[in-house]
């Protein structure tokens, strides 16, 4: 059985990138958006440990953890915050409200990876003999993109794309042949609290199809009329 780790954010980028970087490394993930949805959560499976994810304008942080570690359900689940550079006052508050551990952004996946793996081993029980997976790689075929490094490249060769063209592709790939549509990809994609017109959409989806076709050869993208666009997988 797998273990289970629920990924509490507001932010559907933040969870897309945990959620491929621990499902790539044999991880369950589920999403919670506050400490209500956790604590509903772990009364219906058994996490392993939570992952909080922490923003410098969102200042409840430390009180989710609170909760949690208050709670019968929740309180013996280690909590793991993912807090903003320069957040040495967010980070004081969730040590006081019992966090298990801090990673300051921008950080190395691994290092993510590496402290689950040891902190959720039964005692006794040695490491895993296992390669480790490069879970900080999105990959179709020939297609590899790196979101730490802002890199994409198609048969070993580097092409460049705009940053919201970027993260347009950063969500068709994650599930490859899934029709996304244009109200998904404008929560996904796009900062939160702008206003987008699907046209807008159609607009950086040319633009990406463009840039993919160009560096590739083939197109990449497949618009399924009035339902969405994705990312085909064959012949990449």
């Amino acid at each position: 059985m797998k273990p289970l780790i629920f990924v509490c954010t507001q932010d559907a980028w933040s969870y897309l990138v945990f959620s491929h970087i621990l499902k790539a490394d044999g991880f369950e993930v589920e999403l919670a958006q506050d400490a209500e949805d956790l604590i509903s959560l772990a009364e219906e499976k058994p996490g392993a440990a939570v992952l909080l994810d922490c923003h410098a304008d969102v200042q409840d942080a430390p009180e989710i953890c609170r909760r949690l570690k208050n709670e019968a359900g929740t309180g013996e689940i280690p909590v793991i915050a993912s807090i903003p550079g320069g957040g040495g006052n967010q980070h004081m508050e969730l040590l006081k409200a019992g966090v298990t551990q801090s990673f300051v952004r921008p950080f190395d996946p691994e290092q993510l990876l590496r402290y689950l793996r040891t902190a959720l081993r039964p005692r006794g029980e040695p490491g895993p003999s296992v390669p480790e997976v490069k879970s900080d790689i999105f990959s179709v075929g020939k297609l590899e993109l790196f979101p730490r490094k802002h890199r994409v490249q198609y048969d070993g060769k580097e092409f460049p794309l705009r940053q919201l063209e970027f993260r347009l592709l950063c969500v068709l790939i994650l599930e490859p042949c899934r029709v996304f549509a244009r109200d998904e990809l404008i929560e996904m994609a796009w900062p939160e609290n702008i206003n987008v017109e699907p046209r807008t959409v159609d607009v950086h989806i040319g633009r990406l199809r463009h840039a993919l076709k160009k560096a590739t050869g083939k197109d990449m993208i497949r618009t399924v009329r009035s339902a969405g666009y994705a990312l085909e997988a064959k012949g990449i």
